[in-house]
């Protein structure tokens, strides 16, 4: 399945570029030329929306839980 993002790209004053998404939240690339800062953001894009997708299948999170934790000595 494809989708549209739209990236809002700007140059930094360091001479980088940021791409930032209102349609994919957490989205945030930087590159040293605008190819590897919107191939680097295709990339993130992805993840999250995959991420984004697969949360939607885990279970609600109770109020109460017990939790194994590990503590080294």
């Amino acid at each position: 399945m494809e989708q549209i993002v739209n990236l809002h790209i700007e140059r930094l004053p360091e001479g980088v570029y940021l791409a930032t998404s209102d349609d994919v939240q957490g989205l945030v690339a930087q590159g040293r030329t605008i190819t590897e800062t919107i191939e680097i953001a295709r990339d993130v894009a992805k993840k999250l929306l995959e991420a984004r997708a697969g949360a939607s299948n885990l279970a609600a999170t109770r109020d109460t839980f017990d939790y194994p934790m590990i503590v080294a000595m």
